[in-house]
């Protein structure tokens, strides 16, 4: 039994096919995905169908899924300029932002689905947590898609806003939990300053990054093994 994780698919399914062969999942594994699955890439819908395919899959939530949730009501509409006229302020701004962060391809695919297959995406998106907590050969983990906005020492998790897993760049000198090792994606690692790897995954002492940046060009999707360190990505 072994336990992957992997980060911001972002519609990029051909890379997911091969980062799965390359890992060969097996029926006694586990799969964490740490959101950012739709928005950016070509294929955000079958990405999620492909995971909602897998029953040894665990999904967490990030902020391209809260966007495309918080955007559900618009989709199946034709966005015209009197559709327009009726949005409220907030709606503006939300569907905006949504489309300014790469949202255009989801809600193209979304708007091509069958009414089973949309309902099919919203159960399985309502579904993904905000975070883990797992213990792997001794060694506490956390999972969460970017790390812990608002963040105050000793504050119990489930204490804490969605927004505050979902946005926030991380620290990664700063340990969130004690002897735990958090594991996140959303920062690209080729952002990340001193990461002497960039584009590949990036470790310190309480921290992996597995974003690898995989809807930007020449980016990678990764895969983490926790019980080996061994690293997996969709291209070299």
């Amino acid at each position: 039994m072994a336990t992957y994780v992997i980060s911001d698919i972002h519609g990029q399914l051909e890379k997911l096919e091969t980062l799965m062969e390359k890992i060969n999942l097996k029926d006694s594994d586990n799969l964490y995905v740490l959101g950012d699955v739709v928005d950016r890439g070509p294929k955000p819908m079958e990405c999620l169908q492909y995971l909602m395919a897998m029953p040894n899959v665990h999904c967490l939530a990030g902020n391209h899924e809260i966007m495309f949730l918080d955007c559900i009501k618009f989709l199946d509409k034709e966005i015209t300029k009197e559709f327009i006229k009726q949005l409220s302020d907030d709606q503006i701004v939300a569907l905006t932002g949504w489309i300014e962060n790469g949202g255009t391809t989801t809600m193209q695919q979304y708007s091509e689905l069958d009414e089973e297959e949309k309902e099919d995406i919203i159960d399985f998106l309502m579904e993904f947590e905000l975070y883990e907590e797992l213990t792997v050969n001794g060694q506490k983990y956390l999972l969460v898609h970017a790390g812990i906005d608002n963040y105050v020492y000793g504050k119990p998790l489930n204490e804490y806003e969605m927004d505050d897993f979902l946005w926030v760049r991380t620290d990664y000198e700063l340990p969130y939990l004690d002897d735990t090792i958090t594991i996140s994606g959303h920062t690209p690692t080729q952002t990340i300053v001193g990461n002497s790897r960039p584009g590949y995954i990036f470790k310190t002492k309480y921290h992996i990054a597995i974003d690898c940046g995989a809807s930007h060009s020449k980016g990678r999707l990764a895969a983490y093994c926790i019980e080996t360190g061994q690293e997996f990505y969709s291209m070299d």
